[in-house]
């Protein structure tokens, strides 16, 4: 019955804090409103109880109602499409409506709900529309809803339509605040009636049990003030209870509240539940200035357009939302960037105030951390802020504390005032607690009251009785002490800047740990790989050793043999670091091993053609050796050892898309099969088959050595489809890669992974994460917004697909890393993004993120 004392902020009045209407059983009145009859139902569908008017709205007498099948008063035809209409009914929270029913000589809109034992029916005469269809207007009154800008616009542009549709005097459209009171946001209305815009209504003008009902029957109408009603007969049932009308259309209004309706001079009004999340978010509230009676089909063509109306508010504070997590996000990657620069966390934070500000409007910021204070803007003396930070120490721990009144509870708020009325305090440590505390000034409020909110108190036979308030002239109070409120939106905001502030001072507690660690970690990970190829080249020089050693030669053979098939490995390894094992053109192979013999037979005297194609490691070390061995029996027994031979090699690709090698001598002597094989024909017949799963032809036909070795597609990539390497690769680029925020890398290798967030640290990356999974990829990808992601394709026995759709919605470019072949496959399933064969160098990458954009051109 008193009105709110906004967060126990000081007033110049006196309250009174009477509850009576709060306990008025305004659901069990046991009359009808007259428009409407009532009738309540057994299951076996006799009539129980009845409103006496129920000969004026049907044409049945109350006394030959009562204890009457429904069939023998309605008609059995009538009473079976009727219970055809029911089946919708399924429990005491719903209703059937039927409209324009006809029953005799008359048509009827009927409402049929469970109330407890009973079914509930409700009758109201049909009149013929002398307007146009309700539900035609809904649309387009709701799109001048929809196309508003603004929450205010829309407001507006609902109470207008409210009132079109309704054909009130007034409409307003009232929201709830926590306290319960309720203020007037929006208004249509005639010229000559009184205007309740910007006006607060105290909680005790709506009672909590009719707040209950708003959010149970959405739409309240009372045709007319004066109407005494109907009674419903029996008054209960023979156990002695009343009828339950909670839901019931027709259901007749308090006399407290037909008394308040009068003392504003409204003689009809209705009132429609705005609801937010099952919530009373507030009301279309209608006044009218004479009887005003709406149709139950225009009724329910209203509630619609409230639901479309709550809809439309609710989108926007969807968007409101969603703008707030963006500007927070803004705020997280700049703090990172700040961070990952050096900055401490107070400085950092310090020269991102107006950020700070944009996603929480305050005046004044204090961080307290490390046992240090730092404070900014408008805040209170730092000698008070210890006891602050007790009182914030009482709070519930891991939440955001919240107050637009310090003084309620903090018995030293006085002292922070005038700069400190209202605190946002963020925890974001455990022992001791840290903090960051926005402060807001405070603002002396003037509140506009619809009149004096206490209600007079009346001495009769009961007691006191409350009764209400007789004046709505606009009451201001002056309200001191505290702050502007802080919004939901605001303390959402708070919550993801808490979240972040966990994440960046856990990162900049164990920097110097975590460093160390990784340090550690990369250096015994990178011997451990070192020790494991060199273990492999040793391995691999003891088996051309062995093998070579087996062939019928002098030990000046034997030497020069090994001393060639090791250089030829040396050139192929050569290639391979210098370019840091990247994939390499075949043709550049060939083209190395025929230099290596210049000094006994030209390199020009190869005849090279075909498309070229890349190859990974793996293929080049077996190819070189291949190559080699051929070169070599050209120069000693084929083309290459008569002074017009040539050498034909042609570069082609199989239907499987595999590379085919065809060799062929030209001109040289003739030749024949050799008479037993040696190591170098091993190499040449098996090393292929063994080592990729490929093929390996050779034959001897007089006229020259013909050869076919092909390569499995798994093993290729298209030159024009990947990042290019060699010394005229860089010229094509444009710009240099730069990088300024965070990067994402996902590769199952931890060798791997650090060498790709090291290359990315070198383009200017911040803050890189790397993940080996794609759960911990997706975990990322929720916390944290990236610059660029580098992925790899395979990563154990699940792939990136999902990692790359999730960054692709997010507008996060892609270096997509693979040691596979099949490119046009991956171009099929994945987004769009730069494809770079593994293993990948700084320059791959490079030129990948040259030419997603990410430049300094």
């Amino acid at each position: 019955m008193s009105p709110p004392n906004p967060s126990g902020a000081r007033r110049t009045e006196t309250r009174v804090d009477l509850t009576n209407c709060d306990r008025e059983a305004i659901h069990l009145l046991g009359r009808v409103q007259s428009y409407g009859a009532l009738m309540a139902v057994s299951s076996d569908w006799i009539v129980q109880h009845a409103s006496e008017n129920l000969a004026a709205v049907l044409g049945i007498a109350v006394r030959d109602a009562i204890g009457v099948g429904l069939d023998t008063l309605l008609g059995a035809d009538a009473l079976e499409r009727i219970r055809g209409h029911m089946r919708t009914i399924d429990g005491a929270g719903s209703a059937t409506r039927i409209f324009d029913f006809p029953m005799g000589r008359h048509s009827y809109d009927l409402s049929i709900h469970q109330s407890g034992r009973h079914l509930i029916f409700e009758f109201e005469t049909h009149e013929p529309r002398q307007d146009s269809d309700a539900l035609s207007q809904t649309y387009p009154l709701i799109q001048r809803v929809r196309e508003a800008a603004t929450f205010e616009e829309k407001c507006r542009a609902g109470a207008r339509g409210m009132q079109i549709l309704s054909g009130f005097d007034t409409v307003m459209v009232y929201r709830f605040a926590p306290d319960q009171s309720g203020t007037v946001i929006a208004e249509a209305k005639r010229d000559d009636s009184p205007s309740y815009l910007g006006l607060r209504f105290p909680a005790s003008d709506i009672p909590q049990q009719a707040r209950a009902l708003y959010k149970r029957a959405l739409l309240r109408l009372i045709a007319d003030v004066s109407d005494k009603g109907a009674a419903i007969l029996p008054e209960r049932t023979p156990e002695g209870q009343p009828i339950e009308l909670s839901l019931a259309v027709t259901r007749a209004v308090s006399p407290v509240h037909l008394e308040y309706l009068r003392n504003m001079g409204v003689k009809s009004s209705m009132s429609v539940s705005i609801l937010k999340d099952d919530d009373l978010w507030g009301l279309f509230a209608c006044h009218h200035r004479s009887p005003h009676y709406i149709p139950f089909e225009k009724r329910t063509a209203i509630e619609l357009f409230t639901h479309l109306f709550s809809y439309e508010l609710m989108s926007l504070e969807e968007r409101e939302i969603s703008e707030a997590q963006a500007r927070t996000a803004d705020l997280h990657r700049k703090l990172l960037m700040h961070v990952a620069d050096g900055s401490s966390l107070a400085r950092a934070l310090r020269e991102l105030s107006a950020e700070l500000q944009q996603a929480i409007p305050h005046d004044g910021a204090i961080l307290f951390t490390g046992d240090k204070l730092f404070q900014w803007g408008a805040t209170p003396d730092p000698a008070h802020v210890p006891e602050l930070l007790r009182f914030l120490n009482t709070t519930e721990a891991s939440e955001v504390f919240a107050t637009d009144c310090l003084g309620t509870d903090h018995a030293g708020a006085p002292a922070l005032l005038p700069v400190c009325a209202g605190v946002l305090a963020i925890p974001f440590s455990r022992r001791p607690r840290d903090y960051l505390i926005l402060c807001r000034r405070e603002v002396t409020q003037n509140v506009d009251w619809a009149g004096q909110p206490e209600k007079p108190r009346d001495l009769g036979p009961n007691g006191i009785r409350l009764t209400p308030r007789k004046s709505f002239e606009a009451w201001q109070e002056t309200v001191t002490g505290q702050s502007e409120p802080w919004s939901p939106l605001e303390l959402q905001s708070a919550r993801y800047l808490r979240t972040l502030l966990l994440e960046v001072f856990l990162r900049i507690s164990n920097e110097n740990v975590d460093e160390g660690q990784r340090s550690h970690v990369r250096q015994e990970l990178l011997i451990a790989e070192l020790n494991h190829r060199v273990r492999n080249i040793l391995n691999l020089m003891r088996g051309l050793v062995s093998q070579s050693r087996q062939d019928d030669m002098t030990l000046q053979d034997f030497a020069r043999t090994l001393d060639g098939r090791i250089h030829a490995m040396a050139l192929a390894n050569d290639q391979l670091t210098r370019e840091d094992w990247a994939p390499l053109p075949v043709k550049e192979l060939i083209n190395l091993e025929f230099s290596a013999f210049s000094d006994s037979a030209s390199a020009s005297r190869l005849d090279l053609s075909g498309a070229d194609v890349l190859v990974t490691s793996e293929v080049y070390t077996v190819l070189a050796l291949v190559v080699h061995e051929m070169v070599t029996n050209s120069v000693k027994y084929g083309a290459l050892s008569a002074p017009k031979g040539r050498v034909r090699i042609t570069l082609s690709r199989t239907g499987a898309g595999a590379l085919q090698i065809d060799w062929q001598d030209i001109g040289g002597p003739p030749v024949s099969p050799p008479t037993r094989r040696g190591f170098g024909s091993t190499i040449i017949e098996k090393s292929i088959a063994f080592e990729l799963g490929g093929e390996s032809t050779i034959s001897f036909p007089p006229e020259g050595v013909v050869a076919r070795f092909v390569v499995p597609a798994d093993y290729l990539s298209e030159t024009t489809a990947v990042v290019q390497l060699g010394a005229n690769r860089n010229a094509a680029l444009k710009g240099r890669p730069k990088l300024t925020g965070p990067a994402l890398v996902v590769e199952d290798s931890m060798i791997v992974a650090m060498d790709g967030a090291d290359i990315l640290t070198e383009f200017g990356a911040t803050g890189t994460e790397m993940a080996g999974t794609v759960r911990k990829a997706l975990d990322l990808i929720g916390t944290h917004r990236f610059e660029v992601a580098l992925l790899d394709v395979n990563l154990g026995r699940q792939d990136s697909l999902e990692i790359a759709r999730r960054l692709a919605k997010l507008g996060v470019p892609i270096v997509l890393t693979t040691g596979y072949g099949d490119l046009g496959e991956l171009r099929a399933r994945y987004p769009a993004c730069a494809i770079v064969q593994k293993p990948f160098s700084s320059i791959t990458i490079g030129a990948a993120l040259v030419e997603l954009g990410l430049s300094d051109a």
